[in-house]
């Protein structure tokens, strides 16, 4: 057997990143991949492969490449729940880090390049004070970085928090639980490349700082990166190019332009859709014979002089293809409660983008259970977006959530998460589903909008309504124009699709999604700036004239919850053996319960009167009856003295004859049979916590009537040496 010490190959490079040590291993694992390391991070462990075909893939007009993040339950020490007790398909959490990954990555690989790419972060070790995201993301550029496959980075990715008003980098666990704000940024050397936030109603200037700290920040980890690749980068290695020739594209140019023209000058996405197809059936009846070897390129052509013309207008006659002005929206409105048995529902309409949210509350015990390598274990409010084909007039069949929609739902789910209410104060699971029903772009963020209505609709008390917009860019040199509220095309041809959620108040989520390298300061300055102002008309002028503040009252299709807290070592009582007490309470008030370790019970009824019930019959288990509160029990036994009655499952009383009803009663079975339900008053507990139960008090103090018969009842007393209190005589001695 041959022993190596060290790989051949194998280098160690290290550095700092917010006073935790970041190492970067190569040449040790994964040699056939591309490019590849192993990144350390406190104690985190990410190992991070890419690959690249060899030759470019036939019959794609688009950069093929796919990005994975690999959640590893060994990683933090747990065996996955699932039955077959193996990670399966990703989680929406590592879909939606996937995501973040690729976006500052992608636009920095050459747009004609059609060879498959393939990213894999494969999340080994986590140290929950070293996020393993962005980790995966200086990974991912390293590797790329260090590979022969062409790319014009690195980047790096840092969080920001802030804490006592100071801005953190990478915050810890302890410091994200009261960070006002989580922001990844991920930068270049010298522009900013990618912004994902999510904030508690952060104004635009603390933002902006939080961003450029993020971007020094990054600074001294893309020069690290750098002095990586000059020791060990391979070159990169050559492609064959997609773009189609130019002698081709000025001659479909000059046959075509003015037709293209007259197809995109309408606000209508319908009519320039039918309006382009002419033109692509001219224009190939005049090239397919010319370029029959180039046939498909003739299309790639045709997207080319689109995006010519619309950036065009756009940079030298300020002219938007709808005819709006720069800084113009498109017409918005609002309506509420279109459904009448859910339980709120809110429809919100920008241009042709249109989508309709509805909202459902339920009990607590219907939260999201979640398996994944942070301490969150469930999810009590959650956001879901569905993009059916019909919304943009296309047939295809659905198949469930891509990863596009997660990520749309999941930007709408943070962007209204700083206004929902706490379990404490608002004891509900809270699903929300955005329906796009037609889009012409920024479908998330009218789902932002619809989210609100919806959310009042139902009388959920946000503390805030959110609203929504997007911004676009067209860059050309050192030029630079932004718009509010771009519809698909200006997205497409664009080169910033830059979303804001927020209240008046701040910002609470942000997503930028870029198709050139990075951002300057000033075009990030003014994209706050010009989304502060267009989402604050959004909530004046559409969302307040639509439903000024969350209804008073809930749907009465919704489930009444109730909630209270009580002492753990009481926690077994209300639950009872194998769960007998907690199944028999449900069952006689006709409700759900859900009882917490830390002694939270949450009760769920169709009816508030049920829920009560059962409220009070915890609340009786749970604290010791107290002289002179008055309970709602079962007759459970009837004596010749008078009737015992059950007031909470394993609390029962005695009612004596003489204080059963206003006035004198002969028999106990006059007045009450077993299993009837009668108010009683708590008069005394002896010194063996016997409760004495009055049901003639608790008539004269709720209804504030007085006894028809008043004297005092003469007949003996019940003894304790006659018998005892199951009417039993005792043994003599």
């Amino acid at each position: 057997m041959m022993r190596f010490e060290k790989f051949e190959n194998q280098r160690t490079f290290e550095t700092t990143l917010a006073g935790r040590p970041l190492i970067v291993e190569t040449g040790k694992m994964a040699q056939l991949s591309n490019g590849s390391c192993m990144v350390r991070y406190g104690d985190t462990a990410i190992l991070c492969n890419v690959t690249a075909s060899a030759k470019p893939r036939e019959g794609v007009d688009f950069f093929p490449m796919s990005v994975d993040y690999e959640e590893k339950m060994y990683s933090v020490g747990k065996i996955p729940g699932s039955f077959q007790r193996r990670e399966s398909r990703p989680s929406e959490k590592a879909i939606l880090t996937s995501r973040v990954i690729d976006r500052p990555i992608r636009p920095l690989f050459p747009k004609d390049m059609r060879n498959d790419v393939t990213l894999v972060c494969t999340v080994m070790s986590v140290d929950p004070d070293c996020q393993p995201e962005t980790t995966a993301m200086i990974g991912a550029s390293i590797a790329i970085a260090i590979s022969d496959i062409p790319w014009a980075g690195p980047i790096s990715g840092v969080v920001v928090g802030m804490v006592d008003g100071k801005f953190v980098i990478n915050p810890t666990a302890e410091q994200e639980k009261v960070s006002e704000m989580h922001v990844t940024v991920a930068s270049t050397s010298e522009l900013v490349a990618m912004i994902e936030a999510g904030a508690n109603e952060v104004d635009n200037d603390t933002m902006f700082d939080a961003i450029m700290e993020g971007h020094k920040a990054n600074q001294q980890v893309v020069e690290f990166i750098n002095s990586i690749v000059a020791e060990i980068g391979k070159p990169k290695f050559p492609f064959v190019s997609n773009d189609p020739a130019e002698d081709m594209f000025e001659a479909i140019k000059e046959f075509a332009i003015e037709d293209v023209r007259f197809a995109l000058d309408t606000d209508d996405k319908r009519i320039r859709d039918e309006r382009l197809l002419p033109v692509y059936d001219k224009v190939h009846a005049q090239f397919d014979e010319q370029y029959a070897d180039q046939i498909g390129k003739i299309d790639e052509c045709l997207y080319k002089l689109q995006k010519y013309v619309v950036r065009r207008w756009l940079l030298d006659d300020g002219k938007r293809v709808d005819g709006r002005g720069i800084n113009d929206m498109r017409p918005l409105a609002g309506e509420v409660g279109l459904l009448p048995r859910v339980h709120g529902s809110g429809m919100f309409t920008r241009g042709q983008t249109q989508v309709l949210t509805t909202c459902t509350l339920a009990s607590t015990r219907d939260a999201q259970l979640l398996d994944g390598l942070d301490d969150q274990r469930e999810k009590r409010y959650m956001h879901h977006y569905n993009f059916p084909s019909y919304s943009v007039g296309e047939t295809k069949p659905s198949r469930g959530p891509g990863r596009r929609e997660i990520g749309h739902g999941a930007l709408a789910e943070r962007a209204l998460l700083p206004v929902i209410p706490s379990a404490e104060e608002f004891p509900y699971t809270i699903r929300l589903v955005s329906e796009v029903l037609s889009s012409n772009g920024s479908t998330s963020q009218a789902s932002i909008c619809g989210s609100t209505l919806a959310l009042m609709d139902a009388g959920v008390p946000i503390k805030a309504p959110v609203a929504g917009i997007s911004c676009g860019l067209i860059t050309e040199g050192d030029r630079f124009m932004t718009m509010v509220d771009i519809q698909g095309l200006e997205d497409f041809f664009g080169d910033m699709d830059f979303k804001v959620g927020g209240t008046k108040k701040g910002i609470t989520a942000i997503q930028m999604d870029l198709k050139v390298h990075g951002l300057t300061p000033a075009i990030i300055r003014e994209a706050l700036d010009k989304t502060y102002t267009a989402r604050c008309a959004i909530l004046d002028e559409i969302i307040t004239p639509t439903i000024a503040e969350p209804r008073a009252e809930l749907s009465p299709y919704a489930p009444k919850m109730v909630s209270t807290k009580i002492d753990v070592d009481k926690i077994r009582e209300v639950i009872g053996k194998g769960g007998s007490v907690i199944q028999k309470i449900c069952a006689d008030c006709e409700c759900t319960m859900d009882v917490q370790e830390d002694g939270s019970v949450f009760i769920a009824a169709l009816n508030t009167e049920n829920a009560m019930r059962a409220l009070a019959i915890v609340e009786t288990i749970a604290k010791d009856p107290e002289i002179g509160a008055i309970y709602k029990g079962k007759v459970t036994r009837l004596m010749t003295f008078g009737a015992f009655v059950e007031i909470a499952p394993g609390k029962e009383g005695l009612v004596h004859i003489s204080r059963l009803d206003l006035k004198r009663v002969e028999k106990v079975e006059d007045v009450v049979n077993v299993g009837d339900e009668i108010v009683v008053k708590v008069t005394e507990i002896d010194e063996q916590g016997r409760i004495n139960l009055s049901r003639r008090d608790a008539l004269i103090q709720l209804e504030g009537l007085e006894p028809i018969e008043d004297e005092e009842d003469t007949r003996p007393q019940r003894r304790e040496g006659r018998r005892d209190r199951n009417g039993d005589r005792p043994r003599r001695r």
